[in-house]
């Protein structure tokens, strides 16, 4: 059945598939030809591609014996990248499913990341190391980057301001200089950081620690960050494209949460998942914005109601 809006209320089209938490949620930007998809990991150990602006099941990866924690899209989202539980961090082709490389690590892998331009993957985890893979020399030794004291649990690349980006349990955010592979400023959090993201436009860096959202501008200073507290630990945010507003989930209740981000005022709250929310990411035109939670699903959520897109019909007995 095809979601409809009515009375300006939001009804979100459910994405089913998979059998475990969905944990996390990787739109790609708009491609050259003018499409949009989204990889979804989850504890099931299969993570999806969909169509992003329907949420059509396009397939799923094969692959890996334990929970994905991560997956990544290629900018022009040919290529995926996974991290997972079994210890292992795959990349795969996205037109036939194929596992292109798949790289062995000593420990639960959570969290991956491609360059801009698709040619090297990233990667975190329990071992509380970097380790950047060249896939034109995917044979080769990884280079490894050490420093952090807990498990890394977020990547960021950065190539524009020729950075990588790692968020860990040790309460701190290190940026490494990608020409050198050291360590070149850090951020103190008051908690460990759940999520960390780079904004769809690459303006921001976005982060969620404890009961905090913050923002920093990647121009800027360390030290220009843009912090609100709200009442809940968060465990994933995403800034509108249009840096009106970020979204925002908890694994500590059902809802999602809109926000204005000039000030932090809560502006809308929606329900209809059944369990805790781990993820949370706008699309690349900021129309929709999808969450994955505990109960296996994942929801699409029109940012205007009453907006023809995608599967939304307009309901004619609201004219």
């Amino acid at each position: 059945m095809l979601p409809t809006t009515s009375n300006n209320r939001v009804i979100p089209l459910t994405c089913s598939g998979h059998t475990r938490p969905v944990v996390d949620l990787h739109f790609s930007p708009t491609t050259s030809d003018g499409k949009c998809y989204f990889i979804s990991a989850c504890k099931d150990g299969s993570p999806m591609l969909r169509d992003g602006i329907t949420g059509d099941w396009i397939g799923t990866f094969q692959g890996h014996k334990g929970a994905v924690w991560s997956a990544r899209l290629t900018n022009e989202a040919h290529r995926a990248v996974t991290g997972s539980a079994d210890f292992t961090a795959k990349v795969w082709d996205t037109f036939t499913g194929d596992v292109l490389h798949s790289f062995p690590h000593q420990h639960i892998v959570r969290a991956v990341d491609f360059s801009m331009d698709g040619t090297k993957v990233v990667t975190g985890g329990n071992e509380e190391k970097l380790r950047v893979f060249d896939l034109y020399r995917p044979e080769a030794c990884p280079i490894e980057i050490e420093g952090h004291t807990g498990a890394i649990k977020a990547v960021v690349w950065d190539e524009k301001r020729n950075v990588i980006m790692s968020a860990s349990d040790d309460k701190t955010i290190r940026r490494w200089d990608l020409r050198t592979m050291r360590e070149i400023s850090r951020i103190d959090c008051e908690s460990p950081v759940s999520t960390m993201t780079l904004s769809n436009d690459k303006q921001y860096v976005t982060w969620a620690a404890g009961k905090t959202a913050n923002f920093l501008k990647v121009d800027g200073s360390s030290d220009d960050i843009k912090t609100y507290k709200t009442e809940k630990n968060l465990s994933s945010i995403s800034l509108h494209p249009d840096h009106t507003k970020f979204v925002a989930g908890s694994a500590e209740d059902l809802w999602a949460r809109i926000y204005g981000f000039e000030n932090g005022d809560e502006l809308e709250v929606y329900k209809g998942h059944h369990g805790p929310i781990h993820t949370v990411s706008y699309s690349p035109d900021g129309e929709i914005y999808a969450t994955g939670s505990e109960d296996g699903t994942i929801r699409l959520w029109q940012t205007t109601p009453n907006k023809p897109y995608g599967l939304w019909q307009k309901d004619d007995s609201d004219a």
